[in-house]
């Protein structure tokens, strides 16, 4: 089986934990290194989970990178009403002796892309912060990279705001950045995110179970978020950031377009990727003035229940 070097690029709270899982258990991936941004969690925070996550799957010695503590331009903050203090839900894993390389996120990405014999796809599961660092910094990576693969953005409504995604909401600077790099990119929003779930019985039993990575995936699955103004707590069982992961492996399982898109960068919409779907051009193409587009792959549909079977299978925990 041919593998897919990648490098994965993480602010790990719940769903990047699950990728991480997924990643390294695949056997079609092979992950060259994984960076951490702040964004989910603190940075601290952020490259603790990701070891100790790394430690719950077994993994082999991967090279992990501390990256960039805060976007661009605005300043720190995380998403802790969803992923709780430490950033998994409140899940206490283990403590690890591994330990994140002696350089940054950007410095590990540059050498593993330029010390590779063949191209990598970066995966982007977090606020694209390293990624902009990255391509502003060593322009001449771009050559070395077969795609971005990100999780972030949305075609139609958002979460952080009633139209930003939040990984493109924390940091709107760097994906219009990397947007504009010349990179071809994929984008794996909302509108797919959101429909992949595993049913919260066969969570509970996994939480409940003997096998030890079970429970953690279980305990993963359930952690509840408030997804209403009354605070109230209620299950998803979504897989999340590991659905991008899954794209790498089974892209058929998805409706894909290519698409004109921008990232909106001042006002309510700041954050909100805007995604032009019209079929015929419009005053704004007829007459000028429709600013900076760039058009990549965006995934619109997936079948779900694909999806959910593949992370299961995946992890052994397919019942």
């Amino acid at each position: 089986m041919r593998t897919l070097p990648v490098i994965l690029d993480v602010d790990t709270g719940v769903d990047d934990a699950l990728a991480l899982l997924f990643a390294v258990k695949h056997p079609a991936i092979d992950i060259r290194a994984i960076t951490c941004v702040a964004g989910n969690a603190p940075l601290g925070q952020v490259v603790d989970n990701t070891l100790r996550v790394l430690d719950a799957v077994d993994a082999p010695l991967i090279p992990v990178a501390a990256g960039a503590s805060r976007p661009l331009l605005a300043p720190a903050r995380s998403a802790s009403h969803v992923h709780g203090e430490n950033g998994l839900g409140g899940i206490e894993l283990p403590a690890t002796r591994r330990k994140p390389e002696g350089v940054g996120a950007v410095e590990l990405m540059r050498r593993t892309l330029m010390g590779s014999d063949e191209r990598i796809t970066l995966v982007a599961l977090a606020p694209q912060t390293n990624l902009a660092l990255l391509l502003r910094t060593y322009p001449e990576v771009t050559d070395r990279i077969e795609r971005i693969v990100f999780m972030g953005g949305s075609a139609g409504v958002g979460n952080a705001t009633a139209v930003a995604e939040f990984n493109v909401w924390h940091d709107p600077e760097a994906a219009s950045i990397v947007l504009s790099s010349g990179v071809p990119i994929f984008m794996y929003g909302l509108d797919v995110f959101t429909q992949v779930s595993v049913p919260q019985d066969a969570a509970a039993a996994l939480a409940a179970g003997n096998d030890p990575l079970g429970r953690v995936v279980g305990s993963l699955l359930g952690n509840r978020i408030a997804l209403s103004e009354d605070e109230s707590l209620v299950y998803t069982g979504l897989i999340g950031d590991a659905g991008a992961v899954c794209a790498l492996v089974e892209p058929d399982a998805l409706v894909v377009e290519k698409r004109p898109v921008r990232v909106e960068l001042s006002g309510y919409g700041r954050g909100q990727t805007i995604v032009d779907r019209r079929r015929y051009s419009g005053e704004d193409r007829l007459h000028g003035g429709i600013g900076d587009w760039t058009v990549i792959d965006i995934a619109l549909d997936v079948d779900a229940s694909r999806y959910a079977d593949l992370f299961l299978e995946t992890l052994d925990l397919a019942g």
